[in-house]
């Protein structure tokens, strides 16, 4: 069995299986079986980036589950903290149908899955010294309150023994209300030492949510975040910390699929993160990764390696020979 030894990056969530559908599913069309989920898609994100990540979470006993484990080893990433559910809980499933242009509908069948069921002893073992970043995300705790004990205990771990933590807010409307999220959110994030989010969920994560933008950043800092990390879409992204804000542009790229271009840009962050960069460079990085992440379907497979970052910064018309 894997071991964690040297690992960099421990990641926690639900990892599902996942059907895409490119023409309305109530026509019965042919549809494409994958898996996803937002902290194992920065797991590979980073491992195809050169780091050591383990991802912690639970799958069902069944063929679902074992697709995801497969296809986490296949990527190098650890999954020796990984629970198999022995309950029956079955793996959880996401179904996405592709609608007009670039519309698609997501629907999560994840209603007691055996990813909700995760526990702390499932996650804490794998936050061994030498583990630099923790990674969550407010997808997960909005699962179950198990799973909210999850994070909240792997938070105060990493913080015990000196593991960075890093928090990509998420919000999902469908898992729970701006009332439910705000109240798990809120003292989570007061746990973690980079904190992601959009504009639009700063509310979520500030002691005072009528706050602007400006305001609420400056306030998060000066709570104890390192670096206050906004997302803008197609706008491109920011990052807060108390020496100033720097921001950059998005890379212009033929767009075929933005789900899966958040987490990897935060892969691209984090890894440039381990490499000492400075901020710039992280950003650099970081819209490099969510680059390549939207050119390709699928929520990781167009994520790039070490080797294919460089490739971003060719001249137009250049060809590999």
């Amino acid at each position: 069995m894997t071991t964690t030894s040297g690992i960099e990056v421990v990641t926690v969530g639900e990892t599902m299986a996942a059907l895409r559908a490119t023409r309305p599913i109530k026509l019965a069309p042919a549809m494409e079986l994958s898996v996803a989920g937002a902290e194992s898609n920065v797991a590979i994100g980073l491992s195809r980036l050169g780091h050591r990540v383990a991802w912690a979470g639970c799958v069902g006993d069944d063929e679902f589950g074992a697709l995801v484990l497969r296809t986490l080893r296949a990527e190098q990433v650890d999954v020796s903290h990984a629970r198999t559910d022995t309950d029956e809980r079955p793996t959880g499933l996401l179904v996405r149908e592709d609608g007009i242009g670039d519309l698609a509908t997501v629907r999560y069948y994840r209603s007691g899955s055996a990813g909700s069921s995760v526990r702390p002893d499932d996650i804490l073992p794998a936050l061994t010294p030498g583990v630099r970043i923790l990674h969550l995300t407010g997808i997960t705790p909005a699962l179950s309150p198990s799973a909210a004990a999850s994070v909240r205990a792997a938070a105060a771990h990493a913080r015990e023994i000196g593991i960075l933590v890093c928090l990509d807010v998420n919000y999902r409307a469908r898992l729970w209300s701006t009332g439910q999220a705000r109240e798990a959110l809120l003292p989570l994030a007061r746990t973690a030492d980079i904190l992601v989010a959009s504009a639009d969920e700063l509310h979520l994560v500030s002691d005072d949510p009528s706050l602007g933008e400006r305001e609420a950043v400056a306030a998060l800092l000066a709570e104890g975040r390192s670096e206050v990390v906004i997302t803008r879409g197609g706008d491109g992204a920011s990052v807060a910390t108390m020496e100033g804000t720097f921001s950059a542009p998005v890379r212009r790229v033929p767009v075929r699929d933005v789900i899966g271009a958040g987490d990897a840009f935060v892969a691209g962050y984090l890894s440039a993160h381990l490499d000492g960069l400075s901020v710039e460079e992280r950003l650099h990085r970081a819209t490099a990764s969510g680059a390549f992440a939207v050119t390709t379907c699928g929520d990781w497979e167009g994520l790039p390696t070490r080797a294919d970052l460089a490739l971003l910064d060719s001249p137009p018309g250049t060809t590999l020979r």
